[in-house]
């Protein structure tokens, strides 16, 4: 029993693989037909279901054009993680300073886009007319004098 070599094993394997696909073309009525299902809709790819929105900007929709966006937003920021989680293992396992700066440049689309949720939220409120939330006073004080009466003022003492 002689050894074959590599050349020789894939040439056996191809010529088969050849053969086969030779006789389907020659007598395609004795092929067996696979029906298979392809997966077109993002449901089954783990995607939220599109979302039809009927907007009208001269009426002025803001509430169903923010809820859309919203989501829109935070399924990208769903779907940045994942990818994070896969290119920081493969990063890790390549050790290649490519996929380290692949990595990094998605941490910040993850950031901008988690960013933009918050933008969105303050624009709502302006538009609506609504306070936006915090301290927005700001109270500005000034002094005008010398340096030696702005001391004096306060250690108590009264210059004259």
């Amino acid at each position: 029993m002689t050894k074959k070599t590599i050349d020789e094993k894939l040439n056996e394997e191809l010529l088969l693989e050849a053969e086969d696909i030779l006789a389907e073309f020659e007598h395609p009525e004795d092929v067996e037909v696979v029906e298979v299902e392809v997966l077109s809709s993002g449901k089954e790819r783990g995607l939220t279901p599109r979302v039809e929105v009927e907007s009208n900007s001269a009426t002025g929709d803001l509430n169903a054009d923010y809820e859309y966006v919203r989501d829109n937003l935070y399924n990208l920021v769903e779907r940045g993680n994942e990818a994070l989680e896969g290119i920081i293992s493969l990063a890790k396992e390549m050790e290649h300073p490519r996929a380290y700066e692949v990595a990094s440049g998605l941490i910040k689309s993850v950031t901008d886009t988690t960013m933009e949720l918050m933008k969105i939220q303050k624009e709502l409120q302006i538009m609506k007319g609504e306070k936006p939330s915090g301290n927005t006073t700001t109270h500005n004080n000034l002094y005008v004098g010398s340096t030696a009466e702005l001391q004096a003022m306060l250690k108590g003492k009264d210059l004259k």
